[in-house]
């Protein structure tokens, strides 16, 4: 699999952006194209890295002939993908909701991204379409805020769901981002959605190392991270159900630069993959990078290969 040129990265970094002119935002300005070469971006982090590369490998093995460019952050790679520069990349369907409408609308835009995917969807691809850009079909696998205790807290107390910790009346000190404490989905949701006495928020980050131990110890009762957490168990902790639905539907979404690759070809080979990945083989996945140390491609092939998704 070919790397792309450092050049692609300088254009990046410049700010070298040629897409969609501002006089047709607001209007799809492209057909749906199918370009032999592709550039499949990454955002840099073990589970974006594991998606890039399967995207990649089923499209080589559609005929696609692809390289790899890993770009640090979304205000990066997004201009990259209007332009042309990136082709496709893994993304997140309410978080890349929200991040376009902030951008489109202001930053006290009120969030377009729900627990309802279809409404997600819906906005995310409204929003997409005026830059160029085409969101296919969303997979099964969700990477979403949740939230774990330590085993030990959960059988001591029989929690299985957050509206067990809510109707415990167990006060909890919570690990989280400093920003937790606004957030809807974070402590005033857990609050009101669920009736969690919240008393604090202890900010050592999300899913962190520290943050982890804080809850083992004893420190803090529960920590704030993500579905596909690939440590909980190394800390003894386990994730609370979120049986009210209070996180935004975060499904792996593949979005592409419609002029490049939004023509049925890509879909096609991508849909295979949205189709059989789970949040779980996500989450084993991470794991075998992160924990067994692992290289991305090596797991991302093994993965495909063991569902019969490559030739």
């Amino acid at each position: 699999m070919r790397r792309a040129p450092a050049l692609a990265a300088l254009l990046l970094l410049t700010g070298c952006v040629t897409g969609p002119s501002l006089e047709n935002r607001g209007k799809v300005t492209e057909p749906p194209g199918d370009s032999h070469r592709l550039t499949v971006g990454s955002a840099g982090f073990t589970e974006s890295d594991l998606l890039a590369q399967m995207y990649a490998l089923l499209l080589d093995d559609a005929g696609y002939e692809t390289s790899l460019l890993t770009v640090a952050n979304r205000e990066l790679y997004e201009p990259a993908l209007e332009s042309g520069q990136i082709d496709v990349v893994p993304e997140y369907a309410a978080t890349f909701a929200d991040w376009l409408n902030a951008r489109t609308h202001g930053a006290d835009a009120p969030p377009v991204g729900s627990p309802d995917l279809g409404a997600t969807m819906d906005a995310l691809r409204r929003l997409a379409a005026p830059h160029g850009l085409t969101v296919l079909d969303p997979g099964r696998a969700v990477d979403q805020n949740a939230f774990a205790v330590s085993a030990s807290y959960a059988r001591r107390h029989g929690l299985r769901t957050l509206s067990d910790l809510g109707a415990s009346g167990l006060r909890v000190r919570l690990a989280a981002g400093d920003e937790c404490v606004r957030r809807p989905y974070c402590a005033p949701g857990l609050r009101k959605t669920y009736g969690i006495d919240i008393t604090a928020v202890d900010p050592k980050g999300v899913g962190t190392t520290q943050a982890k131990r804080a809850v083992q110890n004893g420190e803090d009762q529960m920590v704030l991270t993500t579905t596909t957490d690939a440590t909980l168990d190394a800390f003894g902790l386990v994730l609370l159900a979120d049986d009210r639905h209070l996180q935004n539907a975060d499904n792996v979404v593949p979005v592409v630069n419609r002029a490049q690759a939004g023509g049925k070809g890509v879909a096609k080979a991508l849909g295979r993959l949205g189709a059989v990945l789970t949040t779980a083989d996500l989450a084993a996945m991470n794991r075998q990078v992160d924990s067994w140390r692992r290289l991305a491609e090596d797991v991302a092939r093994s993965y495909l290969e063991d569902k019969g998704l490559l030739k």
